[in-house]
């Protein structure tokens, strides 16, 4: 059963506080603590919660200990009741994930596949996209009545309409249109920056952040700055691309084609590109005491350090490290604070500095959380 489109405004609104409430609420929560907490009389919560029950967004979830008489029953939203998938297009695979109404995650798959120039036309990797979701769909036996939409990260500055890529160097696309990619997809789909959706990801699980600078270690280095919950675009779309800003003048080469990008001194490329081995390989080699490896990994941190100095002298705000690399941090977390606080005269904890909640996967799930978010704010 679908809920009602139909009725008054204020029979919607009342209907999504109760939802909404059940949503945030940690604690034990009943049909009288609805009506106490939400100012509603019983009978309009009991009417509402019918029909959120027969839609299968709310479910009882256990009896309240009794100290006496009858005993409440606990209300709950049922989190898989519907289902969003995230892809998170890179230079040479897929992350796709599906993740529930609490942007828990269900399913997770990696692919492999060609480089974008290998493939005949942007149109063909279109149809390779749309076949690997309907493979992740069927093999994790998704009900597609139940799925909200397909949201796409690309590593990439988007142009305002969602048409066109300005530029995405790790993909060495420029002004390059984007028709072609989702042709194939049967689903609502959204196109967005990769750092923008690893930044939402983090946003959401945090909570009460209030504002945050995010920055992103992947294969590429992005970001977002989100002011008081409100996403900072700029004028172009191009707030957060904090892997271009320059943190050695004349250094190494970028793929944006400029010398000295964060980028090119702190992806996860940087290590596959010199040493031609895994993150894991990297990191067990650190562990080893491999000198070459502990060099490499030290003027990363270095250049990192830099580049948080940077954004924090900008913005005077916490800086929230992202992107799979991240998962490989906290040892190195207590160092890292220590080059940051020897570049800031104003602090010196550095304390301001914090790793991801969401180590690996944030991209893909914040992808998936534009359609969360879109239920959450139509029901």
């Amino acid at each position: 059963m679908e809920l009602d489109t139909t009725i008054t405004e204020r029979r919607r609104q009342t209907r999504s506080s109760i939802y909404h409430h059940l949503y945030t609420s940690k604690e034990f929560c009943s049909k009288q603590s609805l009506a106490h907490d939400l100012g509603l009389s019983l009978p309009t919560v009991y009417q509402n919660l019918t029909e959120l029950m027969d839609a299968g967004l709310v479910r009882y979830s256990g009896e309240q200990r009794s100290t006496g008489g009858r005993k409440a029953m606990g209300l709950d939203i049922v989190p898989d009741a519907r289902i969003a998938v995230g892809v998170s297009i890179t230079e040479t695979r897929l992350r796709l994930v599906a993740t529930d109404l609490r942007l828990q995650e269900i399913a997770y798959k990696k692919v492999a596949h060609k480089t974008l120039d290998q493939f005949t036309q942007f149109g063909s990797f279109g149809t390779f996209c749309a076949q690997e979701l309907e493979r992740f769909l069927d093999e994790n036996q998704i009900d597609r009545t139940r799925l909200l939409g397909v949201g796409i990260a690309l590593p990439a500055v988007i142009s305002p309409d969602s048409d066109q890529i300005s530029l995405a160097p790790t993909l060495r696309l420029r002004n390059f249109s984007l028709q072609g990619l989702t042709k194939d997809i049967p689903y609502p789909f959204h196109i967005e920056n990769d750092g923008t959706c690893g930044g939402y990801a983090e946003w959401f699980m945090r909570a009460s952040q209030r504002n945050m600078a995010y920055l992103s270690l992947e294969n590429g280095v992005g970001g977002i700055v989100l002011a008081n919950g409100t996403l900072y675009t700029g004028d172009n779309r191009r707030s957060g691309e904090f892997g271009h800003m320059c943190v050695e003048p004349g250094g190494l080469l970028c793929k944006c084609g400029k010398r000295g990008c964060l980028e090119a001194y702190c992806s996860a490329l940087r290590i596959s590109n010199d040493l031609g081995i895994t993150l894991k390989e990297f990191f067990t080699g650190i562990d080893q005491h491999n000198p070459e490896y502990e060099a490499l990994w030290h003027d990363i941190l270095r250049h990192l350090a830099i580049g948080i100095n940077n954004i924090r002298m900008a913005l005077d705000c916490d800086v929230v490290l992202g992107g799979f690399l991240t998962q490989y941090l906290p040892p190195y977390l207590p160092l890292l604070r220590e080059y940051v606080a020897a570049g800031d005269p104003f602090d010196s904890s550095s304390d301001y500095l914090h790793l991801s909640v969401l180590r690996r996967h944030n991209v893909p799930l914040g992808a998936a959380l534009h359609f969360v978010n879109q239920f959450l704010e139509n029901i």
